[in-house]
């Protein structure tokens, strides 16, 4: 979707998100800021229906409006002098891995994108991806369409061919990122992941999006929100991570059936 928010395409930069809410007193969820036109002042999202707030959204009609649309939030992907750089994108994580592959494109880096997909179906944003990629691979995990595996294998075969780069940048489901992370570890390059949890205020006051980063041999406490989305992702404790993004699954599951039996009796009447 294209968004009409003048201030927020204004100021917006790759790697951020905003927070929206499709009614009065519906719930607050975040969306990366999938591109942005400072002209038009419309600021681009992409999602994918999983819950009752994604199923109400897609239900907006072009010319239609949305009560809140907050950022940008987040500190901006610090892209300052790579000149080599390695884009891993899963699935929805595309969408945010592409306004960074863009902006590395733009500012003359060499770079390789490598986005994977559960099917051909799920496939988003592929001619974007190669318009700014010097090498794109793409994969799916039934081998629908390129080639069939997951990230990590082409990933794997890019080191043992002695391709190194300044730094490697994932974002995806958590557990994608887990093994690109273990991935990339052995060749020392820099891996920068980014989290996207449960958030609510995205102020970093509700702690709702708190993370244990390993510093030093010492857990340290931080905010996705604020001192993120992006970490070093050797730092990151994603068993911890993905145990808790487990947490509200049965409630949101229950909602969204709510939900769609709700369009559907609106149909028949």
């Amino acid at each position: 979707m294209e968004i009409k928010a003048p201030l927020v395409a204004k100021k917006a930069k790759a790697g951020q998100f905003i927070i929206l809410r499709v009614e009065e007193d519906g719930e607050r969820i975040p969306l990366t800021v999938a591109g942005y036109d400072r002209n038009a002042g419309t600021v681009r999202i992409i999602f994918q229906i999983v819950g009752a707030t994604t199923a109400k959204l897609n239900r907006k009609n072009v010319g239609e409006t949305i009560p809140d649309f907050v950022g940008p939030l987040g500190k901006p992907t610090d892209l300052d002098g790579r000149k080599n750089v390695c884009v891993v994108g899963g699935g929805v994580g595309c969408a945010i891995a592409l306004p960074i592959a863009q902006a590395l494109h733009e500012a003359g880096a060499k770079v390789t994108s490598v986005i994977g997909f559960r099917n051909k179906d799920l496939l988003i944003l592929e001619d974007e991806f190669r318009a700014c990629s010097d090498e794109l691979i793409v994969m799916t995990d039934d081998g629908s369409y390129g080639r069939e595996g997951n990230v990590c294998i082409p990933l794997t075969e890019l080191f043992e061919a002695g391709k190194t780069f300044d730094e490697v940048i994932t974002i995806g489901p958590l557990i994608m990122m887990k093994f690109v992370v273990q991935t990339v570890k052995p060749t020392g390059i820099p891996c920068t992941v980014s989290m996207n949890p449960i958030m609510i205020d995205g102020t970093g006051m509700c702690g709702g999006c708190r993370l244990t980063l390993h510093r030093d041999g010492k857990p340290v406490t931080a905010f996705a929100c604020v001192d993120g989305p992006d970490f070093n992702g050797y730092e990151v404790d994603f068993d911890e991570a993905m145990s808790r993004g487990r947490t509200y699954f049965e409630f949101e599951r229950k909602a969204y059936e709510e939900t769609c039996n709700l369009f559907a009796k609106e149909a028949q009447n």
